[in-house]
């Protein structure tokens, strides 16, 4: 079996290349996030079902990188809808997620939220 190697003119040229790529992002000062979930089951039929992410002591809800949009998903499986409750949810104390009917056989939910607990 014979091997192959890159000629040193195309490796020097690939090194360059991503050096100037590496160069080119933006550095960022990275913050730690802590995710905390919430989530739960549901049979067919059920009709509403919701739960309450847990908020940390000292802690504020991360946004989303390059967005003032809270660091938040929803996932589901199953026929049903969700949402994080706009009524029961402030993002400064208190996330509720909510899941309407559960048109098929079996429903579940997970409400995830990423904080930003380096104030303390």
């Amino acid at each position: 079996m014979r091997s192959r190697s890159i000629p040193l003119a195309s490796a020097v040229l690939l090194g360059v290349v991503l050096l100037d790529l590496a160069a080119a992002q933006p550095l960022e000062e990275s913050t730690a996030t802590t995710e905390l979930s919430c989530n739960f089951g549901m049979g067919k039929g059920e009709t509403k079902r919701s739960c309450r992410v847990p908020f940390p002591a000292g802690c504020i809800v991360a946004n989303f990188p390059g967005t003032t949009i809270p660091w938040a998903t929803i996932s589901k499986g199953g026929r049903t809808k969700c949402r994080f409750d706009e009524s029961q949810t402030d993002w400064k104390t208190r996330i509720t997620g909510t899941c309407g009917r559960c048109t098929s056989p079996q429903c579940s939910a997970q409400f995830s939220v990423r904080f930003d607990c380096s104030k303390r």
